[in-house]
């Protein structure tokens, strides 16, 4: 039940976020800060990859099964934090606002889905559990974007640049284009 709700929500993620391994494989040459960032991102969508998979493999029946779901959210949120407090290289300097949101996001599902599991079932929590989760996943998918050069998309999402159609991907070494959510 919690379980099975909570993994629509990581499965629908889950796409989209292994798809950075196609942006690190080519490219011009990157400046080290460049190349550190793009590295540190790569980490972190294979760790939310490793969070899917180990939470789908949560046995719903089990004992611990909700302990198991609250560690793995804690790991989560802590990803989340990491990935937040990278420094952003100035060509995706518009994705800095989305990383911090995507985070503060992340901490306040994490918070409720505590507030829902630990003790007795609390659906309230739960449901608002599930709103931040989503909304910190959705800023993901939107750096995600970004990072593959795509103009980002989504409900909410608004676009500015300073030359319309130009997007600085990991493989170009232009700079001064802003994606903002």
């Amino acid at each position: 039940m919690f379980i099975k709700n909570f993994k629509r929500l990581l499965i629908s993620t889950v796409a989209a976020f292994c798809g950075i391994a196609l942006c690190c494989g080519c490219g011009n040459k990157l400046d080290e800060g460049l190349e550190n960032y793009k590295e540190s991102m790569t980490e972190f969508y294979n760790k939310l990859s490793y969070y899917d998979a180990s939470m789908n493999g949560i046995d719903a029946s089990s004992e611990d099964a909700k302990l198991q779901l609250l560690g793995y959210l804690d790991e989560m949120n802590d990803t989340y934090k990491t990935m937040a407090a990278l420094t952003i290289p100035e060509e995706f300097d518009g994705i800095s606002d989305i990383a911090v949101e995507a985070a503060d996001y992340m901490q306040m599902a994490n918070e409720c889905y505590h507030l829902a599991y630990d003790g007795a079932f609390d659906e309230d929590n739960e449901y608002l559990a599930s709103q931040y989760y989503q909304r910190a996943n959705s800023r993901a998918r939107v750096m995600l974007q970004v990072l593959h050069g795509e103009v980002p998309t989504g409900e909410g999402v608004t676009v500015t640049t300073v030359e319309a159609g130009q997007f600085d991907t990991i493989g170009d070494e232009s700079d001064g284009n802003q994606q903002e959510e």
